[in-house]
């Protein structure tokens, strides 16, 4: 009797054992594959503001085959849920990169135009600290040349000296030019925006094609004068303009002297002489 009570305890054990078995859920991959694409999505930050009806119907389509598989259904039913749940989740995971990349290419866009104002901030101030130099320098020129006596006038600031320069009738510099060509040499080395006409003029006594070519001699003599001091070619024009402009009557001593003289007409500007250079035309 001992030996039947003995031997009945294993079958029941056993018996418990392939029940246990009957009743644990087969693993399928299908759904494992799907259950790590939900976590995927559900791990995503965008998921949510981008995907979030995709997330829920994955989750719920991902339980709904947890369940067919707990309770032994079909293969088919576990795998049709299993892929309606990792569908959902990929549709999610694509709105998600989409949302992502709208978002990086709003803030490129938005740094772009950062840079973008920060640059033409930068322009606008490097123009305006540049016009307020050029503007310093104007004015300082301005009152560099009225401290050499010259006067404003249409064409620029115009400064006239007499015949001292010259011996009657010659076109030689006289020693005592230096002084002032020093001066003039001097003003043009501290404004290298300013240039200057030299124009020579002369009384009425002679013939015109005498007077315009010493006038013309002794204003390039003076524009050399000034070359040599190391103002630039393109800086100086050198004009002889004769006995056609006097500023006084020829008919007295005083007069005739004061028609023969030497002009320098200064005005700023940015590139080549102005097209019009007779005494009566406006320079810009």
């Amino acid at each position: 009797m001992k030996r039947h009570k003995i031997t009945a305890v294993p079958a029941v054990a056993a018996a418990a054992v392939l029940s246990a078995c009957a009743t644990a859920p087969t693993r399928n991959e299908q759904l494992e594959h799907a259950r790590a694409t939900v976590q995927t999505l559900a791990q995503d930050p965008y998921a949510e503001r981008a995907a979030s009806e995709q997330l829920r119907s994955a989750q719920d389509s991902l339980q709904s085959a947890d369940a067919a598989l707990s309770r032994h259904a079909s293969p088919a039913d576990v795998n049709h849920l299993a892929f309606l749940a990792e569908r959902q989740a990929q549709t999610g995971l694509a709105r998600a990169d989409e949302a992502r990349a709208r978002e990086q290419v709003a803030q490129g866009e938005t740094e772009r135009n950062r840079i973008l104002l920060q640059a033409r901030t930068q322009e606008a101030q490097s123009a305006k600290v540049q016009a307020e130099q050029a503007q310093a320098a104007a004015q300082s020129a301005q009152q560099q040349l009225k401290d050499l006596q010259a006067q404003q006038t249409n064409r620029g600031m115009v400064l006239t000296l007499g015949d001292v320069l010259f011996d009657t009738g010659q076109a030689t510099l006289k020693p005592g030019a230096n002084l002032e060509l020093d001066r003039i040499g001097q003003f043009l080395q501290k404004n290298p925006q300013t240039h200057v006409i030299i124009e020579g003029h002369t009384d009425s006594r002679g013939s015109a094609e005498y007077n315009e070519e010493l006038s013309q001699r002794r204003a390039q003599a003076v524009a050399a004068s000034l070359a040599e001091r190391g103002i630039p070619a393109d800086r100086i024009q050198a004009v002889g303009r004769g006995k056609d402009f006097p500023v006084a009557s020829n008919d007295t001593p005083s007069g005739r002297q004061q028609n023969r003289r030497v002009a320098r007409v200064f005005w700023v500007a940015g590139g080549h002489f102005a097209a019009a250079t007779t005494p009566g035309a406006s320079l810009r």
